[in-house]
């Protein structure tokens, strides 16, 4: 399972880990962490987590908005990271996913 990091951050008050990949069940899965005094300060946990997860049949709308081959999985996180590499990678993609009408389970965790 090849794992791509979208965007990493890390200073004495935050650490922020984003990655995309896909799970050995084919589900597109972003996962998202932030830690730190900065994450307790807001949100009263030194923890926030988050994550979408995407099935396969939506995850595949994905290659013909890229214009990738079906199941080029490795072009198709290439691409992701290209075009959401940034600390808002989140909500943009999320934002991207909806604009698309591609179907995704959302959870958020602090």
């Amino acid at each position: 399972m090849e794992k791509v990091t979208l965007f990493q951050f890390e200073n004495s008050n935050i650490k922020v880990l984003m990655e995309i990949y896909f799970n050995e069940k084919g589900q597109l899965r972003f996962d998202g962490q932030d830690i730190g005094k900065y994450v307790e300060g807001v949100s009263g946990s030194s923890e926030y987590e988050y994550f979408y997860n995407i099935e396969p049949a939506e995850a595949n709308k994905f290659y013909e908005i890229f214009m990738l081959n079906d199941g080029d999985h490795a072009g198709l996180l290439g691409a992701i990271k290209k075009d959401f590499g940034v600390n808002k990678a989140f909500t943009l993609f999320g934002e991207f996913m909806l604009a698309h009408n591609i179907k995704h389970e959302r959870f958020i965790c602090n």
